[in-house]
């Protein structure tokens, strides 16, 4: 298995990254996958497909890597509740620079091709499970992950 993963380590990040839509998330799955491998032993019986072995573990292995960073805020996190406590009520040069920057993000999304506006308004302003969008537009999944990855790469090269 250890061989195989490090023929196949490229196409495994490639496969990865689309699935989980972070290329740093996969690159540590596949290093978890690989220390996790190196600390057990060989499966008894023959993997009947490997690759697909490989995925899961890996897949799995980003899994509870984001369970786990659900569990604590990040100090950016921690420091905006701070400074909303210190300052509850936004004053007027932070609200004219919010507006501005929805303005700002309606404009490039507006640039975005239609199916990923439509897919990355589905998910992050409806709130729309993936599933539930592909289903609703007749779509795959995978297609469904690969326009969102696209459109929010889009936004932040269109907002720098």
């Amino acid at each position: 298995m250890r061989e195989l993963m490090m023929r196949r380590y490229g196409e495994l990040k490639r496969r990865l990254t689309l699935q989980l839509g972070s290329a740093d998330l996969a690159g540590d799955a596949l290093q978890d996958t690989w220390l996790r491998l190196e600390s057990h032993k060989e499966p008894a019986e023959p993997v009947l497909h490997p690759i697909s072995y490989l995925m899961r573990m890996a897949t799995n292995s980003a899994l509870d890597k984001i369970r786990g960073e659900r569990r604590f805020l990040s100090g950016e996190e921690v420091e905006q509740i701070f400074d909303n406590l210190s300052d509850p009520a936004p004053g007027p040069d932070r609200s004219i620079e919010a507006r501005s920057e929805v303005e700002r993000l309606l404009l490039v999304m507006q640039e975005m091709p239609v199916r990923q506006r439509r897919i990355l308004t589905l998910i992050r302003v409806d709130e729309m499970p993936r599933q539930e969008v592909a289903r609703h537009l007749g779509v795959s999944l995978s297609l469904v992950d690969r326009e969102l990855k696209r459109a929010h790469e889009y936004i932040v090269e269109k907002m720098r």
